[in-house]
C-alpha cells in the first residue's frame, strides 16, 4: 500500500497502523486501543433479518482486551437463525480484525468488529450466510482461476415533515442538487461516515423518488459502491445501512430500505454489478465486446432468475415493485442500457478512452488507456435482500452458466434490444418467462430449483427448506391483484415492512 494511499485513506486504523485493514493482526487492534483511549468494543453480526446484532464489552485491561479478540464469546443461536443445525444453538462469534472501525456516533471511544459464526467444533458454521458466501467464492476460484467482484447500489428513502421551501418535483428527483433536494447534507455525511468504516464509495446520488402526502415528504437517495472483493462487499452494505439508520436518527428522520413506499411511486432496489478478474485483467470484455464468458454469466443467472428472488426480494411488498414501467424488471431477459431488463449491460467505457482527452485538449497529461470497468448488472434484488445470500446465488448462478454447453445460445435467445412493453413488440414480450409475482412463487420457483444452490455443498439443504418456509409463510399468492385499488389496505403492508434487513 503506497504511502499517499495510507495517508488519504479515511479509516482511522489503516491511518494510525500504517498498513492496509487485510493485513490488521491482533496486537494491531490492542495498540490502536491502548494508545487511542479506545474504552469499549462491540462485537457486530448480521442475524436473519439482515440487521446488524451488538455485543457489548468494557475494556477492563489489555488482558481482558486479549481475551475478548482471541476468543470471541458465546451467542443464542436459536436467537438469531430460524435455521440452526443439530448440536449449534449455541454458537461462538469470532471477530474479523480486518473489519474494525471507530464508532463514529457515541460519546464513548469505541471499537466495532465484524464477527463469523462458528459451532460448537469450532468449525465455520454451515448455514450463516457469511460462510455461505464464503463457499460460493472459493468454489469459483477453484474453478475458473477468477476472481468474482461486485458492488451494490444501495436506495433509500428519507421520510420527513413535508417541506414547503423550494418544493421538489414529483417523480423527478433523480440528481436533484440543493435546496431542492433536502436532505443531501445527510447522504454527504453518510458518505465520509461510510468510507471512515471502510466502505469503498463510488458516488452518491438523489434519485428519482421524490414526493409529498398530506403531512410528509419524501426523497429518495442512492449510494453506489466501487467492485470489491465479495466478503467485503456484502459488509459494506450492511454496515452502510446501520450508519445511515443512525444518522436519520440523529436528524429526526426515517431511514427506509423498503422496496415499496407506495404505489405508482419509484421503488427502492438493492441492484448488485459483477466482474471477474485474472491477473488483474477484467474479464468481462473481450475485444472491444462484451466476453464470452460474461454472457455465459448472464445465462446462468437467467436460467435461476426466479430462484434467485427468494435471496434478494423476500418480502411481500417486494412484488409491488416488480412490475411493469417502473424502471423494474418484470421478465427474464438482458440487454444493453435498458433499465426493464433481469441483467442489464451498462456502459462500461468500452471504445470512449478519449472522451476526457477531448474535454480537455491542453492536458497532455493524460492517458488514453485505462483498465476496463465493464460490469455487468442484476436489477431484481431490493433492500430486503441478504447481502451475503445474494451474492452467493449470484456466484453460483453465474459458475453454472460458464459451465452450460447451451450457455451462449440461452444467452442469444434471452437478449432484447427493444422496449418489450411497447404494443408492437408484444409478441417479444409473450416468449419471456416473468419473474415470480410473491413471496409464495419466489419459494416454489428456489424448491424447483435448489439443486443448483445445494451443488458443490455451498447452500445447506435444510438452510433452503428454511428458506422456503419462510417465504411460504407470508401466505401471499395473488396478494397484487388482491389489494389493486385498495390504497388502506396496501398501506398497512407498506408500514409493516417499511424497516427491513
Amino acid at each position: 500500500m503506497k504511502d499517499s494511499e495510507i495517508l488519504m485513506n479515511p479509516n482511522d486504523l489503516v491511518r494510525f497502523l500504517k498498513k492496509p485493514s487485510s493485513e490488521f493482526t491482533k496486537d494491531d487492534i490492542i495498540r490502536f486501543c491502548y494508545e487511542n483511549g479506545i474504552e469499549m468494543v462491540n462485537f457486530r453480526y448480521a442475524a436473519e433479518d439482515g440487521k446488524l446484532k451488538t455485543l457489548n464489552f468494557i475494556i477492563s485491561s489489555k488482558e481482558h482486551l486479549d481475551a475478548i479478540l482471541s476468543d470471541g464469546e458465546r451467542v443464542d443461536g436459536s436467537n438469531i437463525f430460524s435455521f440452526i443445525e443439530a448440536g449449534s444453538s449455541d454458537l461462538y462469534v469470532i471477530p474479523r480484525y480486518r473489519t474494525a472501525f471507530v464508532n463514529p456516533f457515541t460519546e464513548v471511544p469505541t471499537l466495532e468488529i465484524l464477527c463469523s459464526y462458528y459451532d460448537y467444533e469450532g468449525k465455520p458454521l454451515e448455514s450463516a450466510p457469511g460462510y455461505v458466501l464464503r463457499k460460493a467464492n472459493e468454489e469459483f476460484t477453484r474453478q475458473t482461476g477468477g476472481v468474482f467482484k461486485t458492488l451494490g447500489e444501495l436506495e433509500y428513502y428519507v421520510i420527513s415533515e413535508r417541506e414547503e421551501l423550494y418544493p421538489g418535483l414529483d417523480q423527478k428527483g433523480y440528481h436533484t442538487a440543493a435546496p431542492f433536494a433536502k436532505f443531501e447534507d445527510l447522504r454527504t455525511e453518510a458518505l465520509r461516515l461510510i468510507a471512515k468504516a471502510g466502505g469503498k464509495i463510488k458516488y452518491g446520488h438523489s434519485e428519482v423518488g421524490c414526493f409529498s402526502t398530506e403531512d410528509q415528504y419524501f426523497e429518495q437517495h442512492e449510494i453506489e459502491f466501487l467492485p470489491m472483493p465479495v466478503e467485503e462487499a456484502a459488509e459494506q452494505l450492511i454496515i452502510a445501512k446501520w450508519i445511515l439508520r443512525m444518522l436519520g436518527y440523529q436528524y429526526g428522520v426515517e431511514i427506509s430500505f423498503a422496496p415499496k413506499i407506495t404505489v405508482g411511486k419509484a421503488g427502492s432496489g438493492m441492484h448488485f454489478h459483477m466482474l471477474v478478474e485474472k491477473d488483474g485483467q477484467n474479464l468481462m470484455v473481450e475485444e472491444g465486446k462484451l466476453s464470452p464468458l460474461a454472457r455465459k454469466m448472464i445465462a446462468g443467472i437467467l436460467d435461476a432468475a426466479d430462484a434467485l428472488t427468494a435471496f434478494g426480494d423476500t418480502i411481500p411488498t417486494s412484488y409491488l415493485r416488480l412490475v411493469p414501467h417502473q424502471e423494474a424488471p418484470t421478465n427474464i431477459c438482458w440487454g444493453d442500457r435498458n433499465r426493464s431488463v433481469v441483467v442489464r449491460v451498462p456502459l462500461g467505457w468500452v471504445g470512449a478512452q478519449h472522451m476526457t482527452q477531448d474535454a480537455n485538449p491542453y492536458d497532455r497529461g493524460l492517458k488514453a488507456e485505462r483498465p476496463s470497468k465493464q460490469t455487468i448488472e442484476f436489477r431484481v434484488p431490493d433492500g430486503s435482500a441478504d447481502p451475503y445470500l445474494m451474492i452467493a446465488g449470484l456466484i453460483v448462478t453465474s459458475l453454472r452458466g460458464i459451465n452450460m454447453p447451451d450457455a451462449l445460445e440461452l444467452a442469444k435467445k434471452l437478449y432484447v434490444d427493444v422496449n418489450i412493453f411497447k404494443p408492437e413488440y408484444r409478441d417479444r414480450l409473450d416468449q419471456l418467462e416473468q419473474l415470480p409475482a410473491s413471496c409464495w412463487e419466489s419459494a416454489e420457483a428456489l424448491d424447483a430449483k435448489r439443486a443448483i444452490f445445494e451443488e458443490n455443498a455451498i447452500f445447506p439443504a435444510g438452510m433452503i427448506d428454511s428458506r422456503v418456509a419462510s417465504l411460504k409463510a407470508y401466505e401471499d399468492k395473488g396478494l397484487s391483484e388482491k389489494l389493486y385499488g385498495d390504497k388502506e389496505a396496501i398501506a398497512e403492508l407498506v408500514d409493516r415492512f417499511m424497516h427491513v434487513a
